[in-house]
């Protein structure tokens, strides 16, 4: 495999914003990840598991975007300044990995909005190799190599040496 294929790629990132209420809160979250992605959010309603959190299903509780591509290469940039370490127990074996940043503001370039307030963000971040979309189709896991896969200890080194971010085990 050429050295280009085994190359990481963020697939997307997804910030999230969970309010767990229905309200003004919920508009605040939307934009917010609008101030701080440049894109546009869209509320998110509780799922059918809902009851356990003392809300009903369908209820629009957070606001959260994808990103891809260069603008999720660019966003990652951005909000990794406000973090200093991320725990191991982050990441999965399948190259995943989150974060939390509890106030936005933390974030280089992002200032204050009254309006909003002062809330946090989750971003849920997804890598994998050039051409792994191709497992996503039609074809059997085992068309696509295991060593395509991107492991928990890839992840972890992309972070590292792309953020400058330390993992701690």
């Amino acid at each position: 495999m050429s050295q280009e294929m085994k190359e990481i790629q963020i697939g997307k990132a997804v910030v999230n914003i969970g309010i767990g209420q229905v309200g003004e809160e919920v508009e605040k979250a939307k934009n917010l990840i609008e101030k701080i992605t440049g894109r546009t959010a869209v509320k998110t309603e509780s799922g059918e598991n809902a009851k356990t959190f003392g809300n009903r299903e369908g209820l629009k509780i957070g606001a959260m975007t994808t990103l891809r591509g260069e603008e999720a290469q660019d966003f990652l940039e951005k909000a990794m300044t406000a973090v200093e370490e991320i725990d191991a127990s982050q990441f999965d074996s399948d190259g995943n990995f989150g974060f939390g940043i509890s106030e936005y503001i933390d974030v280089s370039g992002v200032d204050y909005d009254a309006d909003i307030g002062m809330m946090g963000f989750e971003v849920t971040v997804n890598l994998e190799r050039p051409g792994y979309s191709v497992k996503r189709r039609d074809y059997k896991p085992s068309e696509v190599g295991d060593d395509h896969q991107v492991s928990r200890e890839d992840a972890i080194e992309y972070v590292e040496t792309t953020f400058g971010v330390e993992v701690n085990e």
